[in-house]
């Protein structure tokens, strides 16, 4: 493994004013993970080939090359079943978990859930869900966390 391929912690506290299409993120990287979701993503629309490669770019920057994410395909315009970015092949994979989660993999090593943030949602609505999504003793499944906030809309997940 190389330098650039060495997995980085993330601090605890790595909270950022957030915009869409910005991924915060609340990684742990050992086995003492207490909450459910890992972080929490905001995307500017449903094209997941115009939104995914900045959040692999994020991810790798603190964890190392992601090799796989699994979508729901109902939730996204079209889902491919690779992109590549910076350089490097993403296997894309289409798993029934629901609009509002995306499962990112580092292999065999690690599995991150992160929360999805609905891109129509106010941003108010969106820190406060991302708050409680990236909280270490967060218990609370995606889906009920954007119950739990206005997202902007009657429901909790926009049509697509």
């Amino acid at each position: 493994m190389t330098d650039s391929d060495t997995p980085k912690l993330l601090p605890d506290t790595l909270y950022r004013s957030v915009t869409p299409g910005t991924a915060l993120l609340r990684l742990a990287t050992t086995h003492a993970r207490e909450g459910i979701l890992d972080g929490a993503w905001w995307p500017r629309s449903r094209d997941i080939g115009a939104e995914l490669p900045s959040l692999i770019s994020a991810l790798t920057e603190h964890l190392g090359p992601v090799t796989r994410v699994g979508l729901d395909s109902t939730a996204w315009d079209e889902l491919p079943t690779r992109l590549t970015v910076d350089g490097r092949l993403v296997h894309i994979d289409s798993f029934p978990v629901g609009d509002d989660t995306v499962l990112v993999s580092r292999g065999d090593r690690d599995l991150f859930s992160l929360m999805v943030i609905p891109p129509d949602t106010a941003p108010d609505a969106a820190r406060a869900a991302m708050a409680k999504a990236v909280r270490a003793d967060n218990i609370t499944e995606a889906g009920q966390i954007l119950i739990g906030v206005d997202t902007g809309g009657d429901t909790p997940h926009p049509p697509t």
